[in-house]
């Protein structure tokens, strides 16, 4: 594990957790220590064992082996109901036959909660989802985006310690689920409630998170903050599922003082040097592509690597273009830039077949064994 830890309380550890289902193995060997009000997001491919690890953290699963610990005791033999954490789930699962009212006011009727308590906590949650006025509407008179809000404040009405969420906006469009990120995380922060997000949507984890758990086949590959997950990843799945990188296999050819060479394809590549290489290592390189500098008669700056090669593609994705440059017979690097309005302000355009001269920071070049 990477990445500094919050300094408030634990809110829950896990230690060691592992389930098999047969010969599948979910989860193995999963350890965490969970902080009083963070927002923790489980990240991964479809299989890698997210779902069935916050399954267990409710209380559906039982691990094979492993602890959770809640305040230093054991929460395992609790059943769901007597855990201090509630869920929400991909499917709102509203009751149709009842109101946004009665839907999230239900587990104060089961509660047996006096009735002017109920109201007043109805009306808190709506205040907090923004659905004042909706009380008396059923969920098939409301959109996705809304019933997702009213399965949120269904479980927040319960004041859980811990609230996992396991992929609550998959079902909606892009635009009401990136509405839906920074209302779920402005909710989180002023109630200071700890929430462990499932996804397998690399953006919600980085708008979302204090820090990314990013796993694969059931074990964790990295646990850090967003920023620091991106720029320094640790491994070429973690370069590859968390945004886009440049990925070239490369050998050790020097090790410097702070630096390394390394030869890619009959190309020198300079790194910061890592302890954990030594010459003649079989290694990969990973390079974000807003990283690597397209340089014209503008650009004065020089960089630590710099090549020359000729376009092969151009994509326009709207704010930004990629440019593919081939810089040897097996090398291609892949440079995005985003675009600005103002021509002044652009560089010198280019086509496919020109010729262009590319440079990044030996510090923008993080290397793995694997």
């Amino acid at each position: 594990m990477t990445g500094t830890m919050p300094e408030n309380k634990s809110a829950f550890v896990l230690n060691e957790i592992c389930k098999n289902f047969g010969v599948v193995t979910a989860v193995k060997n999963f350890s965490l220590d969970v902080k009083d009000g963070e927002f923790i997001s489980l990240l991964g491919p479809s299989g890698c064992g997210k779902t069935t690890l916050l399954r267990i953290l409710a209380g559906f699963e039982t691990p094979d082996s492993g602890e959770v610990l809640l305040d230093g005791k054991s929460i395992l033999p609790l059943p769901a109901f007597k855990r201090p954490m509630n869920m929400v789930f991909q499917r709102y699962a509203l009751f149709p036959h009842m109101t946004v009212y009665e839907n999230i006011a239900f587990s104060q009727f089961l509660k047996k909660k006096p009735r002017e308590e109920t109201q007043e906590k109805v009306e808190k949650m709506l205040s907090l989802v923004q659905l004042e006025g909706f009380e008396q509407r059923k969920p098939d008179q409301l959109s996705g985006g809304q019933c997702q809000r009213i399965a949120l404040a269904r479980a927040l009405i319960n004041e859980p310690r811990v609230l996992l969420l396991d992929e609550p906006l998959g079902a909606l469009d892009l635009k009401i689920r990136k509405q839906m990120q920074i209302e779920l995380k402005n909710i989180q922060e002023k109630l200071k409630i700890t929430f462990i997000y499932v996804t397998h949507d690399q953006e919600e984890a980085l708008v979302m998170s204090d820090r990314i758990v990013l796993m694969k086949q059931g074990e964790i590959m990295q646990v850090d903050t967003p920023k620091r997950i991106y720029n320094h990843p640790n491994s070429r799945f973690a370069a590859t599922f968390i945004g886009e990188s440049n990925v070239l296999e490369g050998e050790v050819a020097h090790i410097h003082d702070d630096y390394l060479a390394i030869n890619v394809d009959g190309l020198q590549f300079f790194a910061q040097r890592t302890a954990e290489v030594k010459e003649g290592d079989k290694i990969f390189l990973a390079i974000r592509l807003e990283k690597v500098n397209r340089k014209d008669k503008k650009t004065t700056r020089s960089f630590d690597n710099q090549f020359q090669g000729k376009i092969e593609d151009v994509v326009f994705f709207g704010s930004s273009v990629k440019y593919y440059i081939r810089i040897s017979e097996n090398v291609t690097i892949i440079s995005e830039e985003t675009i600005v309005e103002e021509e002044s302000d652009r560089g010198e355009e280019k086509n496919i077949g020109d010729t262009v001269a590319i440079g990044f920071a030996k510090k923008d070049v993080n290397v793995f064994l694997e």
